[in-house]
């Protein structure tokens, strides 16, 4: 399995959703950085189980504890093991699992990659459950951005057609990036959750699931990290943001919305800003040309598709007894995993990020 990343800040992660834990183990972060448990954990439970309506009943803490790294608060340069144990696991809810193939789920596929011998337990490896370490991971390095004047923040943009407002590209303020990521159901206007929660709550009822978009972005980072053409901003974050299951689009600043402009409308003509800094006054880009950042905001959206995991019958296979069958999922799902998967996006964004600084040299002194 390849479930490590990172150029110069390396992320590793392993366990499995009903083994006895799961955790990362960071490298290369700099020394003598001050870490807030606090503020981590704030970021924890906004992906946590248990805590929303939208999200499955599985209660777990989810407090990582910290195995080396770290001394007195603050990092040593060694490498930042954390262990987060898993305390509310259902194991005999997944028995027929080893042989009834889950729809939307990568049981046939590792089944295949595997032989047969992957851990199918709530998805074993595959599971969401593998984003809690990278909360942690992006909690560690979101701190260390933060103290650079880098900051991070997304919202819920849409759940199954309810919209939020977008992001203003040009204008991202760290104080907006700052509340919403402090926030479990985070929108910008706040006038449409009602809306969005009725979506969740029909699909649960019947049985089903929904998805939706979230939207990242972040400020304040320094014109000209990246290069091409494999190592540019968009090819960093885009492997970080698809390893998150269920996430199925990524985009960077317009988009797929690129199709429908003509050049005219899609560049973004250069400026000075009040203070003689180089800014556009448009942000189609993204706060990326040729790969490098501009120093405009960044912004970035995800696709998170409805939870696989739902209480239909669903048609599917007998791997073991090569037939047709009929497949009910039992155990506990959630009816929309897009509130829990916005801090995981962001999360990410921060780890890749910080490698990329690392890469450039650029704040890191």
């Amino acid at each position: 399995m390849s479930s490590n990343i990172g150029a110069h800040v390396k992320c590793t992660v392993f366990g499995e959703s009903h083994g006895q834990a799961i955790g990362c183990v960071l490298d290369g972060l700099p020394p003598g950085e001050k870490i807030d448990l606090e503020e981590i954990n704030i970021q924890m439970k906004r992906r946590a189980p248990g805590l929303d309506s939208t999200s499955t009943t599985r209660a777990e803490s989810d407090i990582p504890k910290i195995l080396s790294g770290v001394l007195n608060g603050r990092t040593t340069g060694a490498p930042l093991a954390a262990l987060i144990e898993n305390n509310d696991q259902k194991s005999k809810d997944y028995d027929e699992l080893s042989r009834l193939m889950r729809p939307g789920h990568a049981d046939y596929t590792g089944h295949v990659r595997y032989k047969g011998y992957n851990d199918v337990r709530g998805g074993g490896h595959f599971s969401g459950r593998l984003t809690a370490p990278l909360v942690f991971a992006g909690g560690v390095c979101r701190q260390i951005l933060r103290r650079r004047g880098v900051y991070i923040g997304g919202h819920i943009l849409e759940i199954n057609g309810e919209r939020d407002s977008d992001f203003d590209p040009v204008r991202v303020e760290p104080e907006l990036l700052e509340r919403l990521s402090s926030q479990h159901f985070s929108l910008i206007d706040s006038s449409v959750e009602q809306a969005m929660r009725q979506k969740v709550e029909s699909a649960k009822k019947q049985g089903d699931s929904v998805g939706g978009i979230v939207e990242a972005a972040a400020v304040g980072i320094p014109a000209g990290l990246g290069s091409p053409m494999f190592g540019g901003v968009e090819n960093r974050l885009a492997p970080l943001i698809f390893g998150i299951p269920a996430v199925k689009g990524v985009e960077f600043g317009a988009g797929f919305g690129f199709a429908s402009l003509r050049g005219s409308e899609a560049n973004d003509p250069f400026d000075f800003d009040d203070k003689g800094n180089v800014v556009t006054i448009s942000n189609n880009n993204g706060g990326i040309l040729g790969g490098i950042t501009t120093g405009m905001p960044l912004i970035v959206r995800a696709v998170i598709k409805p939870t696989p995991s739902i209480a239909r019958p669903q048609h599917t296979i007998d791997i073991k007894n090569k037939c047709k069958a009929k497949l009910q999922v039992r155990g506990r799902h959630d009816p929309c995993i897009v509130p829990r998967a916005l801090p995981v996006v962001e999360a990410v964004i921060a780890l890749g990020l910080l490698d990329l600084m690392n890469d450039n040299l650029k704040g890191f002194d």
